[in-house]
């Protein structure tokens, strides 16, 4: 079984989000399909579904690698390192 070790480098307490949706996709004119939160700087990003892809977009410019879904209902995390669900 393959482990991510990037969930243990997360702050202890988990950051706010900075904004209610995606602001890229807002400033660009589009619409989210999902939405991302990044559990390391609060940054909320579109998911893959969504034309513009913003969640994977900051994890490339950030290297910010564990993100959770900010969608009402879901608790899942992924790590964008490791490709695995954690």
């Amino acid at each position: 079984m393959t482990e991510c070790l990037h969930v243990s480098e997360l702050p202890a307490v988990e950051v706010s989000p900075l904004s209610e949706t995606c602001l890229e996709c807002l400033a660009a004119g589009t619409q989210p399909v999902h939405l991302r939160l990044c559990l390391v700087c609060g940054h909320v990003g579109c998911c893959d579904s969504s034309p513009l892809r913003h969640a994977t977009a900051h994890f490339h410019e950030s290297g910010h690698a564990v993100m959770r879904s900010f969608e009402a209902g879901e608790d899942w995390r992924w790590c964008f390192v490791d490709q695995l669900l954690v």
